[in-house]
């Protein structure tokens, strides 16, 4: 994840909240490119908008590890009881 080797022009994906709706998160395609603020580092593209790579940020390398971590953090689950966790 965040600790993988990144190259220019690879895509990937981040779970972003949003931040006008509270508990209101997705998973969304970005692309990883040179930074155009800070020549030789790598940046994360998405919305229009750069962001230095950093550990803030859950970067996956396909869709669908993205989908399962977001199920795991945002979807209530069933608890053996009946009741829901999450």
């Amino acid at each position: 994840m965040v600790n993988e080797t990144f190259s220019a022009g690879e895509i990937v994906y981040v779970i972003i909240r949003n931040p006008h709706v509270q508990g209101v998160a997705n998973v969304q395609q970005a692309a990883i490119v040179e930074n155009p603020e800070q020549r030789g580092q790598l940046a994360l593209f998405v919305y229009e908008t750069y962001y230095p790579l950093s550990d803030e940020f859950a970067i996956f390398k396909s869709e669908e590890e993205a989908e399962n971590a977001y199920q795991e953090a945002f979807s209530g689950a069933v608890m053996d009881d009946g009741d829901l966790y999450g």
